[in-house]
């Protein structure tokens, strides 16, 4: 029988984020993509998730809101818990600056009543320069967004204010653990991830170079390729 593996997606994403990686870990894992968290606080989507994975114990990979999401999962739930991939993401708490700014962008979005300047302003920092003309990627991440909602996305932006700060539980990971980042990833910088690294016991460190934000969409291969050697290590 397969280990479970339950992705969890980032803010603004749904399943299309981790599309390239369950069609290639489908061969040794039995993959589950949680729904878009909406739950306006991380406890809450912590709990969501372990209501709905549909395995007793799993290996738990999230990237950007999902990566809060783990880390949250890791609070309450350890012991289900086999495995731990933390992609594009960091285990700060927002800093007042980065908390305005998410509200800026509730309110735009809310204002405009659709996705469109959000948008505007967030692909540049979401994917590496070469990937923002990648008019299929574009879709991608643009159609994910409306999938998800307002309503939605106002929920998810309001838990990751209120989110705690996590670097002191990751000390306490005791499962294999991959850390992985864009080189040029705008949002979680590389530092952020070897802050997470040095952390977690054991941990791997990735970085895929030519690579932004969403790196499993930026590029699929080298993302999975990494996944597969931490999954052997479980």
């Amino acid at each position: 029988m397969k280990q479970g593996l339950v992705l969890i997606p980032g803010l603004l994403c749904d399943h299309a984020l981790w599309a390239p990686q369950v069609q290639a870990m489908s061969d040794v894992a039995d993959c589950w993509v949680s729904p878009p968290p909406s739950e306006d606080t991380m406890q809450a989507m912590g709990q969501a998730v372990l209501r709905a994975a549909p395995f007793d114990s799993f290996a738990l990979a999230g990237l950007s809101m999902g990566g809060y999401v783990c880390m949250e999962i890791m609070r309450q739930a350890p012991g289900r818990v086999t495995g731990l991939a933390l992609l594009d993401t960091r285990a700060a708490a927002d800093a007042p600056e980065e908390t305005q700014r998410r509200r800026d962008l509730v309110r735009l979005a809310r204002t405009a009543r659709n996705f469109q300047p959000v948008t505007r302003l967030m692909l540049p920092l979401l994917m590496h320069p070469s990937r923002q003309e990648d008019a299929a990627l574009v879709q991608i991440v643009t159609e994910m967004a409306e999938r998800v909602g307002i309503d939605t996305y106002v929920r998810q932006q309001q838990a990751i204010i209120s989110r705690p700060d996590s670097r002191d539980a990751l000390r306490s990971v005791c499962v294999p653990a991959l850390v992985l980042c864009g080189r040029q990833d705008a949002l979680t910088n590389l530092a952020r991830h070897e802050e997470m690294a040095a952390l977690i016991p054991g941990a791997e460190l990735v970085v895929i170079e030519d690579c932004g934000h969403i790196s499993t969409l930026e590029r699929p291969g080298e993302v999975t390729a990494a996944l597969r050697r931490w999954w052997e290590r479980l």
